[in-house]
């Protein structure tokens, strides 16, 4: 782990928590709450300008880390929003742009795109899920039929598509005579419908995006069919900023309810004296320490694109989606009955790692993706 941040990072994530703090604040996801349709647009542009876009894409693509390790400063500012519950795109958003970098030189040339997501131009996100829980983006039942005149024709259905409403390019994972292949499809294109979804997250929306014989060119492929190394990135991606926004949640929930137990007198003492709530502090702040560990691991191993990556993002994601849901009731537990009301920011954090904790994968599911990669 890296218990020293440069100064360029210090300043980078000041600037990001500031920025959220005052365009942002739990106050205004808690007060438009089911009435939320997404984030504005404008001020996702000027977040882009500060680099929150830019992490993953080389200089010359227009991009730019700040201290070069690109994977680990994107976990940084995951967790440092997910303090804050951002509601913007940067998991979709780089999910999609990870894509596009693994991908470049394999295929037709989206440079243009790539430079349009980065200054918030665009925005872009990845259509992957599908019905009744299919999550796995190498078995994809959308398909994508090749034409007699070059080209692809799209059907099926994709399922909880984040920022799927304001979203202008979709990659679209699907099934080829030749294998899974990407597809960047502009949604705004002849077939492609998208229904809003409910969501218990009230700081981000998803939408089902149907496909009903949209047609696109050769030059909307990224990458090649059957190459599936850019998807296997994007999915590492997805689940390190996943993870990191988790624990940065968990983190001010925790500090929150040890002030709480301070505050809070039975008997005549602070609630936080009892030695059965020492315990409980204790165990929780362990598994904190640790679900900040498991993902830094994951990081560095994503940032070095090591054998073991894939392993390490499923052992983060199964340990942070279980531990995390038991650490923030715990704190609802403590807090007593203000830990459920609604003016309350506990159940805010609560239903972002209940969503996570099945985006992307179950525990369990990942916990059965490392017993396969294991060979077991």
């Amino acid at each position: 782990m890296e218990f020293e941040l440069s100064s360029d990072q210090k300043l980078f994530l000041a600037t990001a928590r500031d920025f959220l703090d005052k365009e942002y604040p739990l106050d205004r996801i808690r007060r438009t709450g089911e009435e939320m349709v997404g984030f504005d647009r404008d001020w996702w542009a000027r977040a882009a300008e500060l680099g929150w876009t830019a992490l993953l894409v080389p200089e010359e693509l227009g991009g730019g880390s700040i201290s070069g390790n690109g994977v680990r400063d994107l976990a940084l500012l995951a967790e440092e929003l997910g303090t804050g519950l951002a509601p913007g795109a940067l998991l979709p958003t780089n999910v999609v742009l990870a894509g596009l970098v693994a991908a470049h030189g394999t295929g037709p040339d989206h440079t243009a795109k790539i430079e349009a997501v980065v200054t918030g131009e665009s925005i872009a996100s990845w259509a992957v899920y599908e019905p009744e829980g299919q999550w796995d983006p190498l078995a994809p039942a959308v398909t994508a039929s090749p034409l007699d005149g070059g080209g692809f024709r799209l059907d099926g259905t994709k399922d909880r598509v984040e920022a799927a409403g304001q979203a202008d390019l979709l990659l679209v994972t699907a099934a080829t005579p030749d294998g899974t292949a990407q597809f960047l499809v502009p949604a705004a294109a002849d077939g492609v419908t998208v229904e809003p979804q409910w969501s218990l997250d009230l700081a981000r929306k998803f939408g089902a995006v149907r496909f009903d014989g949209v047609e696109v060119a050769e030059s909307a492929l990224v990458g090649r069919p059957g190459d599936v190394r850019a998807v296997d990135r994007q999915l590492q991606v997805a689940l390190v900023v996943q993870c990191a926004e988790v624990c940065g949640g968990l983190v001010r929930m925790f500090d929150a309810t040890l002030r709480w137990a301070f505050d809070r007198y039975a008997f005549g003492r602070p609630i936080a004296s009892y030695q059965a709530l020492k315990h409980r502090f204790a165990d929780m702040r362990t598994w904190i320490e640790a679900c900040q560990a498991t993902t830094s691991a994951a990081a560095a191993a994503v940032q070095e694109e090591a054998a073991e990556a894939a392993k390490l993002v499923s052992v983060a994601k199964a340990f942070v989606g279980d531990r995390s849901l038991t650490i923030l009731q715990d704190c609802v537990q403590i807090h007593g009955g203000i830990g459920v009301t609604w003016e309350h920011d506990l159940h805010l954090f609560l239903r972002r790692a209940t969503a996570d904790h099945s985006l992307y994968g179950t525990p369990d599911e990942h916990r059965r993706r490392v017993a396969g990669l294991a060979g077991l």
